[in-house]
């Protein structure tokens, strides 16, 4: 597993839409960008500090071109990743700055701590809009394209909807007190169903055609919170894509689970005793200033020679995706989703194969203990047909054989309907001389 030293503490990271390179936001206010190679090599490119206060939460607009920073300082900070130039918008919160995301080219919003929801145009210097619906601090967003909602958890157990078309300051929908914080939420199955992860380690299930009043659904399983959740390229092949997700949780592990019908796929990353707090996927397929790769005699590329060797490219351009997760520790994990999902592919395959292998030694231990079954009861059940014609043979040839002898009388039968002999005082009424001396 490739690791990447930031230097510092790591709240966040976000990779490069094209490019592969990662960025990174850093307890000491410095944002930090490393690009890498198929093989996880790294090298950092650039390195800004827009404060000296942390750096909670980062994202990247539509082609990488500017980045987006918030954190302690109350600040919203527009880098440009080219230039490095920092643009610093102060007092964009009241309070600290806890996450950002990026809507689309002239939208995006930012949570704080005390639950405020701001809309901003990079265009314009002031936000586009105000929600203050939430009374404790925001953990995460998601955005819905087809319906333009932009739906939010917070730390004081509920959900909003809002929609970014109206100019209305209250949400479109609210969910009911979960009793939980909410901590991360993914959308599954084409953005029909949502999936939120909660303080206790439980991913509460919301279904959009049954409103957001209340979660439909609870799946337990996680021993700890879970922190961030991700969801998978629609390009990973080999995977059902609409309805596995990746998970961070307290415990230091990254699982991968597919939920309805939930199954635990595997662990993606283990951070040992630290807790995981942000992931992220990412494949660049140009490179950013990095060195050139190692090549034998021929001129072939060494490492891609061997990724070609380890990977089955099935005819089609072979790329590979990094899943970054971070925690509380000064790395930067990368880890090969395509090959963890090949490895489990197989592991599970063999698992089928012992199973299968097991059934079929199973049934010749069943058909072998039936057979002998079989023969001790024909034992038991008596002589065979030529044991009992040689028995019958014998018997006639001792009959013939034998002296005739006296035969015993045969007791003849009682006949029930025969009449009774006469007693000592009886008088039969059928003798008709009795009646005739009368």
């Amino acid at each position: 597993m490739p690791e990447i030293s930031a230097g510092a503490q790591v709240f966040d990271l976000a990779f490069h839409p094209t490019h592969s390179t990662v960025y990174t936001g850093l307890l000491t206010g410095h944002v930090r960008a490393f690009a890498y190679n198929d093989q996880g090599h790294s090298k950092r490119t650039f390195s800004v500090r827009p404060s000296k206060r942390s750096c909670r939460a980062i994202c990247l607009d539509h082609d990488g071109s500017h980045l987006y920073a918030v954190g302690k300082s109350k600040a919203l900070n527009i880098i440009d990743t080219i230039t490095e130039a920092v643009e610093i918008r102060a007092g964009a919160h009241d309070s600290a700055i806890n996450r950002i995301k990026y809507i689309m080219p002239s939208l995006l919003c930012t949570g704080d701590d005390d639950g405020i929801i701001k809309l901003w145009d990079p265009r314009q210097k002031e936000c586009i809009r105000k929600y203050s619906h939430h009374f404790d601090y925001i953990t995460d967003f998601l955005w819905l394209e087809d319906k333009k909602h932009l739906v939010a958890t917070s730390g004081d157990g509920t959900l909003s909807v809002m929609d970014v078309r109206s100019k209305k300051t209250e949400p479109f929908a609210q969910s009911e007190d979960q009793e939980d914080e909410l901590l991360s939420i993914v959308s599954i199955k084409r953005a029909s169903k949502v999936v939120v992860g909660t303080q206790i380690g439980v991913l509460s299930i919301f279904n959009r055609s049954a409103g957001w009043g209340d979660c439909v659904d609870r799946i337990p399983g996680h021993p700890h919170s879970v922190d961030a959740l991700c969801t998978l390229p629609p390009e990973l092949s080999g995977v059902d894509t609409t309805s596995t997700i990746l998970t961070g949780s307290s415990d230091g592990y990254v699982r991968a689970i597919e939920i309805l019908p939930t199954k635990l796929l595997g662990v993606v990353a283990d951070h040992g005793d630290w807790p995981v707090e942000r992931i992220a996927i990412g494949c660049g397929t140009d490179q950013l200033t990095f060195d050139a790769p190692e090549v034998d005699k021929n001129g072939t590329n060494v490492d891609k020679k061997n990724d070609h060797d380890n990977v089955e490219d099935m005819g089609k351009p072979w790329t590979r995706w990094w899943v970054g997760s971070v925690g509380h520790e000064e790395t930067l994990r990368l880890t090969d989703l395509e090959a963890f999902f090949h490895e489990a592919s197989k592991d599970e395959r063999k698992d089928v194969q012992e199973i299968m292998d097991t059934d079929e030694e199973h049934r010749e231990v069943e058909d072998a203990k039936g057979d002998d079954d079989a023969s001790e009861q024909s034992n038991d059940d008596g002589p065979t047909v030529e044991e009992q014609d040689q028995s019958d043979r014998d018997e006639e040839s001792d009959a013939e054989e034998a002296p005739n002898g006296k035969k015993r009388k045969r007791k003849p039968e009682k006949n029930a309907l025969a009449v009774n002999k006469k007693g000592k005082n009886a008088v039969d009424v059928f003798e008709v001389t009795f009646f005739d001396d009368l």
